[in-house]
């Protein structure tokens, strides 16, 4: 309910705010609108037929009904009629309070078009009423109930409104524009001069809508708005509403034409600079905050942030929280460029305001220097107890961002780390705690041991089950590892005493693990998973006897300790996804289910088949299943007598692009015979390639064919034909094509477990590129192979990136690729590839696809 509606409510018992009764037990809240049912209210609303209308009464019916309406409660289609015609007989009355609440009633009641008739001659009437509160309010409410028809009856009395010198009418004319032009925008657009008028306007409310509005009229056409803040960045514009929004149209005009053409000029820029010195606090900060998202030279961001110092010390919380906020992305890519407000950012750290503290803490760890880390750390500790978890989590992601910036500090960040996991907290803030943990641990190796103990500490005592169970894996993997993997022991085991089942089985995962890496603790790991034996969850049992049979050599998973390693640390490479699937498609038989033959890859696209127009499922049918395309091929070239032979399928992918592919050649084919029209069908050629070449090349196809013509009525078929054919799409085969996209859990295990004679090395140049993301996005796509562990991402404004890629190559010989990106001059950018390969001979195959 509107603010200026609290003078209309007269009734005592009506106008109680919300109050407290203390009492002994408990403090009860009372609500003026608590026990109000809809029954009742209707029940009430009988008094707008009176024939002597209490306005008083009736305005307090109406404010329960639109209680009622904004909480959620449905009026069935006879009820909100009768309401409707209810409240159109107060129209009689002249009490000021209560027109208004009936404007808003018709407004949320949105009545249907044929009841809008009944109220759309006393609106129209309020129109041209002489009272322009009645005036600026009809005209809302009509333009919010009524269609297009309509609205060219009455778009002449809103041309005129629009330029009416009062501003609430000119200003309620302009929003119902805005409005309309959604629905109706043929209409609005006619109104384009008297907007241009009102832009002009000497009153500010105007002059902002009407800005607003002429910006939606033209905002499809370029140039014209390319030409309207040229004309109004001239100094035609006096509100500061109407500056802020032109500031953000220039921006827009700004950023455009810097795509658009290759020159470093940027029109209109000295206007926003320009606005930096404007008398409007608001005007000032939005310049500085456009100038600050754009591609600026440090020589004009420095005024920006200039400004924005200025008001960090401002006495109003407001100024200071929006310019910290501002600062704190300006921190994100450009640091350097914030530093000099690092005193000013010091002294909000104590601000009385939680926002404005965090805001600042988290822009002083993106911009402060390693001989500075200690002090803050010292700072945010006394800080750290006063804020919510969500600010929490934010100063948390900013200490990690630092800690990969300054390594050497590792100790002190990881110190507050573990001290932070001691206090109270919910799961987001423990999560993104232990997240930190585990990313200094992969990339600071000296922090390993130091972030492993913490983390043992922190399961101790852990209320999650999800975390515990991430520890523990973490644990299994870099534990074994250390210098003393026994001094782990004594915490893995405590949770297989005293956790859940869950927690229970994972710890027996992970003591299993050291009992493969670790010769010394293998009997003393017998000893604890033989004691697991006896557990009560079937899960933990059946992983305790599957380990002790593996460690002591007796289960089926290899005859090697290098395969036992492979089954305890080696990764799941098989989608869920594409298990799923298969096992659903999989028709019982003699032959048991082959895991192997499960497609591995990891965006494997369905095989659809065309459908005829027209032709619909049957009503009720079950949506089919998606069946991984490789699976759907397989099954239809095993059927074929002269492909059942080639053995598995290993891939399916189509590129379209033309010449000969000479290194191939013809094996087979299955033609068809005949193709009914508007039927879907399939034809296969089989070709060979060189043996241990990954050979590629462009096939053109031509599609041979002879028409024949068929008697609808009868179904013969015409024994004379025409011969015809018809070029379709090239087919591409690239280097990627012999490649799955196989993803690994775990990069840096995969990596270490492979045989480091097999990776070979060699740096590239790339030449002159776009970005370092276009740079490797190019190679992903031309190596083919599955980016981990979200690597692809190259951070804004990066100069140098790491990418991590894994797959299969043919012949199921597993790869991983280490990417190093960098710029080695202006665009130039260089890269380091490194491989590792079950098969040396694949690894210098990889190095040959790069151009």
């Amino acid at each position: 309910m509107p603010r200026s509606l609290a003078g209309d409510l007269t009734d005592p018992e009506m106008a109680q705010p919300y109050m407290k009764k203390d009492d002994d037990d408990e403090d009860v809240e009372y609500s003026p609108f608590y026990g109000i049912e809809k029954g009742a209210v209707l029940q009430e609303a009988r008094a707008f037929h009176d024939p002597q209308l209490d306005a008083r009464k009736c305005s307090q019916v109406i404010t329960k009904l639109l209680y009622l309406l904004n909480q959620g409660e449905t009026f069935t289609k006879v009820e909100a009629t009768e309401v409707f015609f209810a409240v159109t007989k107060l129209f009689q009355s002249k009490d000021a309070g209560l027109r208004r609440l009936v404007y808003l009633m018709i407004k949320e009641l949105s009545p249907s078009s044929d009841e809008v008739i009944i109220v759309t001659s006393s609106l129209m009437k309020d129109m041209n009423s002489k009272t322009d509160m009645y005036r600026a309010n009809a005209i809302r409410v009509l333009c919010r109930i009524i269609d297009g028809t309509l609205l060219t009856q009455i778009e002449r009395y809103l041309k005129q409104a629009i330029v009416d010198k009062n501003p609430v009418v000119a200003s309620a004319a302009l929003v119902s524009g805005i409005h309309l032009l959604q629905a109706n925008p043929e209409i609005v657009k006619r109104w384009s001069n008297e907007v241009q008028e009102a832009v002009q306007s000497r009153f500010a409310l105007v002059q902002f809508h009407g800005l607003a509005l002429l910006h939606q009229i033209r905002q499809n056409d370029r140039l014209a708005i390319s030409k309207m803040v040229s004309g109004l960045t001239r100094g035609s514009v006096r509100s500061p509403l109407a500056q802020c929004l032109l500031i953000r149209y220039t921006s827009q005009v700004i950023r455009e034409s810097s795509m658009n053409t290759q020159t470093s000029d940027r029109p209109f820029f000295d206007y926003l600079e320009s606005c930096l010195r404007h008398k409007s606090e608001m005007v000032i900060l939005e310049a500085a905050r456009k100038i600050a998202e754009m591609d600026v030279t440090s020589r004009e961001l420095a005024p920006a942030i200039t400004v924005l110092q200025l008001f960090l010390s401002s006495s109003k919380p407001v100024l200071r929280f929006a310019a910290v906020r501002t600062l704190n992305k300006v921190a994100m890519t450009r640091p350097l460029a914030v530093t000099n407000c690092n005193v000013d950012l010091e002294s909000l750290m104590s601000d009385q305001n939680r926002s404005i503290a965090t805001l600042a803490i988290t822009t002083l760890l993106k911009t402060g220097n390693e001989s500075s880390v200690d002090r803050l750390m010292k700072q945010i500790t006394n800080f750290m107890s006063d804020i919510a978890d969500e600010f929490k989590i934010v100063v948390v992601e900013a200490i990690r961002s630092l800690c990969l910036k300054f390594p050497l500090k590792y100790r002190s960040m990881m110190n507050f780390l573990s001290n932070s996991l001691r206090e109270e907290g919910g799961f987001e803030y423990k999560k993104a705690i232990v997240d930190s943990i585990v990313t200094l641990i992969s990339e600071i190796p000296d922090a390993k041991e130091i972030g492993l103990l913490y983390l043992c500490e922190f399961i101790e005592d852990c209320e999650f089950t999800y975390l515990s169970s991430q520890i523990l894996h973490l644990l299994g993997n870099e534990g074994p590892r250390t210098s003393d993997p026994s001094r782990y022991i004594r915490y893995i085991y405590n949770r297989v005493i005293l956790e859940n089942a869950t927690v229970r089985a994972s710890a027996v995962s992970t003591l299993a693990k050291f009992g493969a890496l670790v010769d010394a603790l293998k009997p003393r790991i017998f000893v604890l998973l033989r004691r697991c034996l006896f557990d009560t969850d079937d899960e933990v049992r059946d992983r305790a006897t599957l380990y002790l049979q593996t460690l002591d050599g007796e289960a089926a998973v290899g005859s090697t300790e290098k395969d036992v390693k492979e089954f305890l640390f080696g990764s799941f490479d098989v989608p869920l996804a594409n298990l799923e699937a298969s096992l659903k498609t999989y028709e019982p038989s003699e032959e048991p289910f082959d895991i192997s033959l499960v497609s591995r890859e990891v965006k494997s696209q369905p095989l659809q088949e065309k459908k005829a127009p027209g032709k619909k499922p049957p009503a009720g049918a079950p949506a089919p299943a998606p069946v991984p395309a490789v699976d759907a091929y397989q099954k239809i070239l095993s059927s074929i007598p002269e492909f059942s032979g080639f053995g598995r399928l290993f891939k399916v992918t189509v590129y379209v692009d033309a010449t000969d592919a000479e290194e191939f050649s013809e094996v087979c084919s299955k033609p068809l015979r005949s193709l009914p029209y508007d039927s879907p069908g399939q034809i296969f050629v089989a070709f060979e390639k060189p043996e241990h070449v990954p050979a590629t090349g462009k096939f053109s196809n031509v599609l041979k064919f002879i028409v024949k013509e068929v008697d609808t009525s009868t179904g013969e078929v015409d024994e004379d034909g025409v011969e015809d054919e018809y070029q379709i799409e090239d087919l591409e085969i690239v280097s990627a094509d012999y490649m799955l996209r196989v993803a690994v859990s775990n990069f840096r295990n995969a990596w270490e477990n492979m045989d480091p004679e097999s990776e070979r090395v060699d740096e590239y140049g790339l030449g002159v590129r776009e970005s370092l993301a276009e740079a490797v996005s190019a190679v992903i796509s031309i190596l083919g192979m599955q980016p981990c562990e979200g690597t692809e991402v190259v951070p804004k404004n990066a100069r140098s990136h790491t990418c991590l890629l894994s797959g299969v190559f043919i012949g199921d010989a597993k790869v991983l690729v280490r990417l190093s990106f960098g710029l080695s001059g202006p665009k130039e950018v260089a890269m380091k590839l490194a491989v590792r390969s079950d098969d040396p001979e694949v690894s210098d195959k990889i190095h040959e696809i790069i151009p």
